[in-house]
């Protein structure tokens, strides 16, 4: 198998090429995981089939985001969103910088201290950008901002989805020969966080110039920032409705049962009401629909690409290369962590893939336990910001364009992706031999 017919790298520049032209998402996902599996020498057919049966990979995950969808709709019916927004505008006062802040701020809340994910994305982004337009903020850096919070904590912490994700990277470290325990994790991979301050910081300043945005009407928000609003009976019980989806995500591990008894009690306790639920959940669908269909048909991406065999080509290739050199084997496994995460679209699931690939190579170059832990990380986080299958670009697109000014592709992937998967690999490639 030559590396240029690798069908792992063939696949990602087609799904790539496809995005950049603007074409859907999810068609481009699907005709992407079939030239791999046409590369590799499947049958068309056997293609699909890999790839329909890998779906269930993220059904969770599909039934989380259209449950979280449904009660972020259900939410921004109390018009407890429109408070929130009157919160935020009397803190910022016009202050660009400060609303990128706190925009950072409240998504790194939302990986750690209350781990949500996305979900608050389409409930407290589309009621604040008629306040961004009048700013002129290029919404660009809001992007950086909430890809930031989403990516940087669960990298860099062991709390909430941070723990999730060092459990997975100690889990299967040790399962391909080298014990590193959960709790340790986060000392190899604390600088990969902080290193995607950089481009953070980059990116506000690259996008602080004014843009210019029309007013258009938001579909199912009412917002008026000039009247004063109080807190209600029904805005109370959406707040308790909010912890009820914490304290059961916590105590189960199940976000979907989190998120439905977080709508069942908006239900119970009439912050909704029964007539207007139909519509609730028609425009939660609508909010998270197509995120959840494009995390199901990753999945299955992700399987064909494993059936391709492509990646352990790649992993040989690069080991042929490397010969002693410790740096130009951290840069090797960057590029394929690069071209596997931009695929697959989930840091969490590459995780499994290149660890078995790692590893050995790892062990058989000298890297330390902890070096090996921040090229798995590196490796795995890399194209979660700029993959347009990334719950990382997917989730702020989905409030930045609720006016349908804001491309997912232009302007979240683009700028998040080239913004936070340089640090990322610099600082993998640079500390990894040493640390």
């Amino acid at each position: 198998m030559d590396i240029l017919t690798n069908p792992v790298l063939v696949s990602v520049v087609v799904l790539v090429i496809l995005c950049l032209r603007k074409v859907n998402v999810l068609i481009s996902l699907l005709l992407s995981a079939l030239v791999a599996g046409i590369m590799s020498g499947m049958p068309l057919t056997k293609a699909m089939s890999v790839l329909v049966k890998g779906m269930g990979g993220n059904s969770e995950t599909a039934l989380s985001y259209i449950l979280l969808g449904i009660l972020a709709s259900a939410m921004a019916n109390t018009g407890i969103t429109e408070i929130l927004s009157h919160k935020i505008e009397k803190i910022v006062q016009g202050k660009k910088l400060m609303f990128l802040v706190i925009i950072a701020l409240v998504a790194c809340c939302s990986q750690n201290v209350i781990p949500v994910h996305i979900a608050f994305i389409p409930i407290l982004i589309p009621p604040l950008l008629k306040m961004m337009n009048n700013m002129k903020l290029d919404r660009r850096a809001v992007a950086c901002s909430l890809a930031f919070g989403l990516k940087a904590p669960y990298i860099s912490l062991p709390f909430g989805f941070g723990l999730i994700f060092h459990g997975l990277i100690a889990k299967h470290m040790e399962s391909n020969g080298i014990t590193v325990a959960t709790s340790q994790v986060w000392h190899g991979t604390w600088p990969l966080g902080l290193s995607m301050i950089l481009g953070l910081v980059v990116g506000w300043f690259i996008f602080r110039k004014d843009r210019e945005y029309e007013d258009r009407p938001i579909p199912g928000q009412t917002l008026d920032l000039s009247k004063e609003l109080n807190m209600e009976a029904s805005h109370w019980v959406t707040l308790f409705a909010a912890l009820m989806v914490l304290g059961i995500n916590l105590y189960t591990g199940s976000l979907p049962l989190g998120a439905l008894a977080g709508i069942v009690v908006m239900v119970v306790g009439r912050a909704i009401k029964l007539q207007d639920f139909e519509v609730i959940v028609g425009n939660g669908v609508r909010i998270m629909g197509l995120i959840a269909f494009v995390m199901l048909v990753a999945a299955g991406y992700s399987e064909v690409i494993k059936a391709t065999g492509g990646v352990n080509h790649l992993v040989e290739a690069s080991v042929a290369v490397v010969g002693n050199s410790k740096f130009v084997a951290a840069v090797m496994m960057m590029i394929i962590g690069l071209v596997v995460t931009i695929g697959i679209g989930s840091s969490f699931s590459t995780i499994p893939v290149i660890a078995t690939l790692f590893v050995p190579v790892c062990m058989r170059m000298g890297f330390s336990p902890m070096g090996c832990v921040m090229l798995i990380a590196a490796a795995a986080a890399l194209g979660d910001a700029g993959s347009p299958a990334s719950d990382t670009t997917l989730g702020p697109t989905s409030g930045l364009n609720a006016d349908g000014q804001h491309d997912h592709i232009w302007d979240t992937c683009v700028p998040t992706g080239i913004l936070y998967n340089t640090p990322l690999a610099l600082c993998a490639i640079i500390l990894s031999p040493f640390i």
